[in-house]
């Protein structure tokens, strides 16, 4: 049966009520990137960095997950075969949806990191720069999040995944920072069928999508999934 990986990106948290990247009005609108997340901005100032990922934390922790993200574990739960859900995303509503595993590339909002050890542990809703490491007891604590210069989690294990995939799917993204940019690229030379499902499809010569499907998230996951798992005989056709 087909492997499927998926991609998702911001958008399909934005109905959710958490706010985008790029889009007018969205979080880097209102804050460089450089000054809350990079390492460098970090170590400028970072009580102005702890500032802005305690109120993302804030935000997070009351957002509910919507229909999209219950479809995709739907579909992670029905499939017969493998589907992997990769994230861009900071936040837990993949699995507050019902997803069992979802490989989390940039980091956790809910995670904190020793940047002097490396040791991690559930962060309280608010982080200070004093606050010990619970192994080190070094006052060096940032958040688990992974800042632009800095490598994704989990790049070995999805690649491998992509270069198996029969279906790569990328939801709510932008493709505008590689390496997640470049998975499209991986999932084609591998022979995968490639869909975008996205408010606002990108060019065609920027991202070769063979399929696009344009719309909220919250519409358009379901209907694709219930499409899915019809094909594969895991859910009765419509009336």
């Amino acid at each position: 049966m087909e492997r499927i990986v998926i991609l998702t990106g911001a958008g399909i948290s934005a109905e959710s009520g958490l706010g985008t990247f790029r889009d007018k009005g969205g979080i880097w609108t209102e804050n460089r990137i450089e000054d809350v997340a990079t390492p460098e901005g970090f170590a400028r100032d970072p009580d102005r960095v702890h500032a802005f990922y305690n109120a993302r934390r804030t935000q997070a922790a009351e957002a509910r997950p919507n229909a999209a993200h219950r479809a995709l574990a739907r579909l992670q739960a029905d499939w017969p075969g493998e589907v992997m859900i990769v994230t861009q995303n900071v936040d837990a509503l993949h699995e507050a949806g019902g997803t069992r595993e979802v490989l989390h590339m940039h980091g956790r909002l809910d995670g904190a990191l020793c940047a002097g050890c490396g040791h991690r542990w559930p962060a309280p809703p608010v982080m200070h720069r004093a606050d010990p490491c619970p192994a080190c007891a070094a006052p060096l604590t940032r958040p688990d999040v992974v800042w632009f210069g800095e490598m994704p989690h989990h790049m070995d294990e999805v690649l491998e995944a992509l270069a198996q995939a029969d279906l790569f799917a990328a939801i709510g993204t932008s493709g505008q920072v590689y390496p997640a940019a470049g998975f499209v690229q991986e999932a084609l030379v591998a022979g995968a069928h490639t869909v975008e499902l996205t408010l606002e499809p990108t060019p065609r010569q920027i991202k070769p999508f063979a399929e696009t499907r344009p719309g909220r998230a919250s519409e358009t996951v379901p209907a694709w999934v219930a499409e899915l798992l019809e094909r594969s005989g895991q859910a009765p056709a419509g009336p």
